[in-house]
């Protein structure tokens, strides 16, 4: 019986030695293996690894990327004038016994660091550019000179800076006013230049299109008249001809329009003597001839 609690006892001490001479070191993970506070290894891939109980220990660093936000802070350009940049940096331990060394593993120790490197580096680039450069076409150049420089700086800690990115690029209130109030002006003044030409154009086309009308009537009264006397002389012509062919059948005739233009309305009257001329289709057919 004392022999068989012997054999559980060596058993579970030999479970406890073995589940305190292993660790697991995850994918995302860097782990650094230390003997008496001394570090023994720093080299370890993902998976299960061992370790001597009691005398070694083992800490874990998450190795995935970290955004460090920064707050907006003012920088000059090389014509003195005030900016403020929100920019953020993305870095990841690369080197952890390195990291361990210069940051004793602390993270807000690292970003501490990266956030001066960061600093410095904007204040020299924003410091060699005009407002134009950086807020227009030379953020870009700027961002990746800073991630070049930064990295450089950063290597002795053990740290892999992958972007330097820079968010928003704004000019303080006053400056803001100020060129708010110029953009202005400058659209203002376009927009009179537009509207003056516009109107000057708009006189020209109504001065073209009153000229045309004015042609196109003259042409349009001179084809009229010309329309109206060709007819007129076809007119005079028909009734030459009619005349000359039967005289007093044109009298009559002219003389029917006469009297229906004369009594057009019931209420028309007309005093003549029973003898004047205007009456003698009425005594005969032939006009009292």
């Amino acid at each position: 019986m004392a022999r068989s609690k012997l054999w559980v006892f060596v058993l579970g001490l030999m479970v406890v030695i073995g589940a305190f001479s292993v660790f697991t070191v995850e994918q995302w993970q860097k782990a650094i293996l230390f003997q008496l506070g001394k570090v023994v290894s720093s080299d370890y891939k993902a998976g299960l690894q061992l370790k001597v109980p009691v005398i070694q220990n083992v800490e874990k660093f998450d190795a995935r990327l970290q955004t460090l936000e920064s707050e907006p802070e003012l920088y000059l350009t090389s014509e003195k004038k005030n900016v403020l940049v929100d920019s953020f940096v993305l870095w990841r331990i690369k080197n952890v016994e390195s990291f361990y060394t210069a940051t004793g593993g602390s993270i807000a120790r690292a970003g501490a660091r990266l956030g001066e490197f960061v600093r410095k580096g904007l204040k020299d680039e924003f410091g060699k550019r005009t407002i134009q450069e950086v807020v227009s076409g030379k953020r870009a150049d700027i961002m990746d000179i800073l991630t070049v420089t930064a990295n450089a700086q950063a290597e002795p800690f053990g740290i892999e800076i992958v972007d330097v990115r820079v968010k928003r690029i704004d000019l303080p209130t006053e400056v803001s006013t100020s060129v708010y109030q110029r953009m202005q002006a400058e659209r203002q003044r376009v927009a009179r230049d537009f509207r003056s030409r516009g109107e000057e154009e708009a006189k020209r086309i109504r001065a073209r299109a009153e000229r045309e009308r004015e042609v196109i009537l003259a042409e349009a009264e001179r084809d009229a008249q010309r329309v109206r006397g060709e007819g007129d002389g076809q007119a005079a012509e028909t009734y030459a001809k009619a005349y000359g062919e039967d005289a007093e059948f044109y009298a009559f005739y002219r003389s029917l329009g006469a009297y229906r233009a004369s009594f057009d309305s019931p209420s028309d009257v007309i005093l003549l003597g029973p003898e004047n001329d205007f009456f003698r289709y009425f005594k005969s057919q032939t006009g009292g001839r």
